[in-house]
């Protein structure tokens, strides 16, 4: 397993050096612990050929120069499958709804390729969102995200209970279906 250190900390930003030719790939999970808590961070660039720029996943204060890094050798996984339907989780995977834990299901790569076009399952059912316009001109298909943006006088009266206003008397509608 490789060990670097940290060398500059900005933020969420947090720079690791490692010996030189035996850096972390991209998208690999470095932990650090720090106040007697273990950190997650992930590497997204190699900065040169000893140091690597991560972001962390988690709070980065009481982290600081000099602190020992330890890269993991795999990326981020998060829990699939039935038991995580209507659960809460952290970016890390770990359940945060009090639920218990959820460790008998497999966990899949969040940075996976996509599944190809003859393995996805098309949409057949129009959604339709009760704004004339947009059912007339643009139908979406049921099976996607959505995000539509209006405001007074746009037609969107008729779908209200999607709605939220927000201060400004601006609507929008964020539908998943």
């Amino acid at each position: 397993m490789l060990q670097g250190t940290i060398i500059r900390v900005a933020g969420p930003v947090v720079d690791v050096q490692f010996a030189a030719g035996k850096l972390p790939a991209l998208q690999e999970a470095l932990t650090v612990t720090a106040e007697g808590t273990e950190r997650t961070m992930e590497v997204t660039q190699h900065v040169n050929e000893t140091t690597v720029r991560c972001i962390m996943l988690s709070a980065s204060e009481g982290l600081g120069k000099g602190m020992t890094v330890q890269a993991t050798g795999h990326g981020l996984t998060a829990p699939v499958g039935e038991a995580t339907l209507g659960r809460m989780f952290d970016p890390l995977g770990r359940p945060i709804d009090g639920k218990g834990p959820v460790d008998d299901v497999p966990h899949w790569p969040i940075h996976r390729k996509a599944p190809s076009f003859a393995e996805q399952k098309p949409a057949t059912e129009i959604l339709e969102t009760g704004i004339k316009v947009i059912d007339l001109l643009a139908p979406y298909a049921k099976g996607g995200k959505i995000g539509l943006f209006g405001g007074a006088g746009v037609g969107m009266r008729k779908s209200r209970s999607a709605w939220r206003n927000t201060r400004t008397g601006s609507a929008r509608l964020w539908m998943t279906t």
